[in-house]
């Protein structure tokens, strides 16, 4: 046939010679396995699996249970803009830091683009071979000008044989291919596509290489083509109604490896690509170690029956302004003083803002900060998704290089979680997944809910997470002789017993003062409380407003 392209490499063929190829390898397989003289050759091959090789990103690795399995082909698909090439780049450059040869074959972009991208995040190319395959002879003489064949069958055929070439002279462990878009135009035809690209994967058999094809996803998967992969991992770019664009990453398959599946949030930034891996949780048969934390009140500990334990959450509900917060400090600070670690996960409240409170109530948080043993992370909302603030938790409680543990986590507000990321499903499913991983820690998390509305039966919280706690404690104004008060109350504990009187307290410049329990006090659970005692059960007010 004219215009049909012959290739010296035996595993490379054009046309429909290709099918007669792979059929003949898999008769020879079959005729091998009847004839059974190498039935324990093909047992020991099944068993023994290729080692796993880095991407060169550590969280990808962390979700591929190790890496890619090496020697094989990988689609990387997404649409412009995802991180394909970051990606890419990130796994040559891993190669080349273990003395690994690596090829980047670009049909789409050139050597310069790829410097500039590589420039971008830090990096630098060198021991990456780039291999270009853009002919400027053919663009800048038109006497070059294919005129009496079809395009695509001379200039597909040149490509390939170029790679293939390329590749022998070199012999690399790692290959990127970037696009097979831009072969997918040279092909002009699906069925021709596709046959080239199988023949392309047989070409690597053997030959101790890990190939990632990088593909634009137009929306439609290419059954075919995933099918031809060892295994596929998809990037995607979605807008959301408000705040910073959304990418994610999923691994639609890896054969004969296990990964964690579903959607990671992921970010570009300078560096590579940040990926967030979802948190699994996963069922440990072992007892978490817990004891009681003190609040440093004993009045508030009365109340809690001793304290809170160690690997639970508790929900701190009330209406705003109420004393929620200032609760929550009183802990961190008592655990600062013991020697131990407290992190506060601040949405709404800033950091100056945190440090005028806390002197306000006579508490040295900035100390604390200073030493170490109290560290606030103020989150931006709108800007963080689910994953990002899961990963952030789990690394931000790992022991500090004194070897110091994190015993208290405080989440101000739930309110703040939900508002920052409204565009997000599930948020509550994950929220307990993070409750669960912060309970095998041992670590007693405390999340603050403001509720909807000051007084009256109209008041209620933005969703109901009362059943992922393992306490409760529900705060309340109430009105005494003309006087807007506070008080406070357990209502859950599910580790143990606790006080249920209802209590007075006051925030002041001596910190949290509990009074002893309001006897007289009625309405509490209508969201309507009334005093109806004598003016001298209450805490003594100072004129001073605080």
């Amino acid at each position: 046939m004219v215009g049909r392209k012959q290739q010296t490499h035996s595993c490379w063929i054009d046309g429909d010679s290709a099918l007669i190829d792979s059929t003949t390898f898999r008769t020879r397989a079959i005729r091998t396995r009847a004839n059974g003289t190498t039935e324990r050759d093909l047992k020991n091959m099944t068993s023994a699996m290729p080692p796993k090789i880095s991407t060169g990103n550590p969280d990808l690795d962390d979700i591929l249970y190790g890496g890619l399995t090496s020697d094989r082909l990988y689609l990387v698909e997404g649409m412009p803009g995802t991180g394909k090439t970051t990606l890419a780049l990130q796994f040559l450059l891993e190669g080349a830091r273990n003395g690994e040869k690596g090829l980047y074959v670009t049909l789409s972009e050139t050597k310069q683009e790829l410097q500039g991208v590589a420039e971008s995040h830090g990096w630098t190319l060198d021991g990456i071979e780039i291999y270009e395959l853009v002919d400027t002879k053919a663009i800048e003489d038109p006497r070059l000008q294919y005129t009496m064949f079809e395009p695509s069958e001379i200039e597909l055929g040149t490509t390939v044989d170029g790679v293939l070439e390329r590749v022998n002279q070199l012999r690399p462990k790692r290959v990127v291919f970037d696009s097979l878009s831009e072969m997918r135009l040279l092909a002009q035809g699906s069925l021709r596509y596709r046959r080239q690209i199988l023949a392309l994967k047989q070409f690597f058999v053997g030959r101790g290489c890990t190939v990632l094809l990088l593909d634009d996803y137009s929306g439609e998967d290419d059954q075919h083509l995933q099918s031809i992969a060892h295994g596929v991992i998809r990037l995607e770019h979605l807008l959301s109604d408000y705040g910073g664009e959304r990418r994610r990453l999923r691994i639609l398959k890896h054969r004969g490896s296990g990964f964690i599946g579903g959607a990671h949030d992921m970010k570009i930034v300078r560096g590579g690509l940040n990926i967030y891996p979802r948190s699994v949780a996963t069922q440990d048969s072992t007892e978490t170690a817990t004891h009681l934390i003190d609040s440093g009140n004993r009045e508030f500990d009365e109340l809690l029956g001793g304290g809170l334990n160690a690997g639970t959450s508790a929900l701190l509900l009330g209406p705003a302004g109420v004393g929620k917060s200032s609760m929550a400090l009183q802990f961190a600070i008592t655990a600062a003083q013991r020697g131990e670690r407290a992190i506060l996960f601040q949405f709404e409240e800033s950091e100056q803002s945190l440090f005028a409170r806390a002197a306000g109530l006579g508490y040295d948080l900035r100390r604390h900060v200073d030493d170490g043993l109290i560290e606030i992370i103020n989150l931006t909302p709108g800007e963080i998704t689910p994953s990002e603030l899961a990963c952030l938790v789990r690394s931000s409680v790992r022991p500090d290089p004194q070897g110091r543990s994190v015993s208290i986590v405080a989440i101000d507000s739930l309110n703040g979680y939900l508002n920052s990321m409204p565009h997000e499903k599930h948020l509550i499913i994950q929220l307990h997944e993070l409750l669960q991983f912060l309970s095998k820690e041992s670590i007693l998390t405390l999340v603050v809910v403001a509720q909807h509305g000051m007084l009256g039966q109209s008041m209620g919280t933005p969703i109901d997470a009362s059943y992922l706690a393992d306490s409760v404690v529900l705060f309340r104004y109430f009105e005494a002789a003309g006087e807007i008060r506070q008080a406070i109350s357990v209502i859950k504990k599910r580790t143990g017993r606790h006080e249920r009187s209802i209590r007075e307290f006051k925030l002041s410049n001596k910190g949290v003062e509990i009074g002893p329990p309001l006897t007289k006090f009625r309405g509490i659970l209508t969201g309507v409380p009334d005093f109806v005692g004598e003016q001298g059960s209450l805490i003594a007010k100072d004129r001073e407003q605080h």
